[in-house]
């Protein structure tokens, strides 16, 4: 397998950061191009205890909700990144871990592609707002990439919706900078890309 084999992934939540997507891929990231992009008919919540979230489609998750959704709830906002490579790919998958499976999803470009460094000089850089409509026909094409599914009981979800800016407001600090020293989902890269970064997780739905 070639190992010049590029990715594109889809990101919904703290990887939205590009300073944490670049310590976790352990470089500057000056090869990948990023765009805002949204993801139809999947939900964003929040995770019991954590301060990530996770995204289902919605036909599994609407059973968490007393009532329908609108088509802007029912859409992820998040940024689609381009020249992933095998390596990146493969530390990505490490710090996701096993409550996630990598799958193939189409998501809708919205904006246009710039490089991912250097970075925002504010770590409040939000992706731009999608359009007001949300149905498949008004958007842009899909591109097939790859994203991170969750895979552990919805039991262990909120029905609250995931919010990236609350994050960066509230919670970013322990995941950038000083605030980020003894991650333990950052060390657990670490030790994988000490190791070489070669892994083997069982879900994986994306072959590398």
């Amino acid at each position: 397998m070639s190992s010049d084999r590029q990715y594109a992934a889809f990101f919904y939540g703290t990887l939205m950061h590009p300073e944490i997507l670049k310590r976790v891929i352990g470089n500057d990231g000056t090869h990948l191009k990023i765009c805002s992009a949204i993801l139809l008919d999947y939900t964003r919540h929040q995770i019991k205890h954590a301060d990530y979230p996770a995204v289902l489609p919605y036909s599994k998750s609407k059973a968490l909700f007393s009532r329908e959704l609108s088509p802007e709830e029912k859409s992820v906002r998040g940024s689609l990144v381009t020249g992933l490579s095998e390596s990146d790919v493969r530390l990505l998958d490490v710090f996701e871990g096993d409550e996630y499976t990598r799958e193939r999803v189409p998501v809708h470009p919205i904006s246009a592609y710039s490089t991912l460094s250097p970075a925002p000089r504010t770590p409040h850089a939000i992706p731009a707002a999608v359009p007001h409509s949300h149905s498949a026909a008004s958007l842009p094409p899909p591109v097939v990439a790859h994203t991170y599914i969750w895979c552990q009981p919805p039991a262990q979800l909120t029905p609250s919706l995931w919010s990236f800016e609350e994050f960066v407001a509230k919670n970013a600090w322990k995941w950038v900078g000083a605030g980020a020293a003894g991650n333990a989902d950052f060390m657990e890269v670490d030790k994988r890309r000490e190791m070489g970064g070669f892994i083997t997780r069982c879900g994986v739905r994306g072959s590398l």
